[in-house]
């Protein structure tokens, strides 16, 4: 065979050009490759831990503070700055289910014949407000997103928008930035 021929594939009944392993060779050869680490060891393993724990604890940090730096990929970017900014400028009865859910599940172990079907309408009321107000907020918020944003990816926002409308506002990550009733 010259430099110049390409090498042709070998033929399933044609010799391989070395013994078939013994299984014990084989197994061997399996086990220690699979038990050899791939980055080093221990002390990659222990740095790349480190390291983890560092970018979690500079985003929980970014969360607290704002810092758009640091931020994990879900609120980065001007997109994500305007969603908060746009839910945080107004009142959501959304952000009000957590409270009504405790009072309303505290109600409904009152056990009156009558007064547990007036719980469960008021579980319908509450869950009908819910959707209606999300109704309005993402239609709102998306023709604002079109107006201030129209060559942006916008993807996404409108449930990220939901969500946080569904978080008390004080228990929002990132922190609220602007007042209620300002413009976002």
């Amino acid at each position: 065979m010259t430099a110049d021929e390409p090498k042709q594939p070998r033929h399933p009944e044609a010799p391989k050009g070395r013994p078939t392993p013994k299984r014990s060779e084989a197994t061997s050869q399996r086990r220690s490759l699979a038990s050899t680490p791939a980055g080093g060891g221990k002390d990659a393993a222990k740095r790349a831990r480190e390291a983890r724990r560092a970018d979690l604890a500079r985003q929980r940090e970014a969360l607290a503070n704002g810092d758009e730096r640091f931020l994990p990929l879900r609120d980065k970017g001007p997109v994500r700055r305007f969603v908060r900014d746009f839910v945080d400028a107004r009142y959501s009865f959304a952000e009000f289910f957590l409270p009504l859910a405790v009072v309303i599940l505290v109600l409904s172990m009152i056990n009156q014949g009558a007064f547990q079907q007036y719980v469960l309408l008021l579980w319908m009321v509450v869950i009908l407000l819910i959707v209606v107000n999300s109704v309005v907020t993402a239609v709102t918020l998306r023709k604002a997103l079109k107006r201030r944003f129209p060559d942006e990816n916008t993807r996404g926002a409108i449930p990220y928008a939901l969500m946080r409308t569904l978080q008390m506002r004080r228990l929002r990550l990132p922190k609220p930035k602007v007042k209620r009733g300002e413009k976002p």
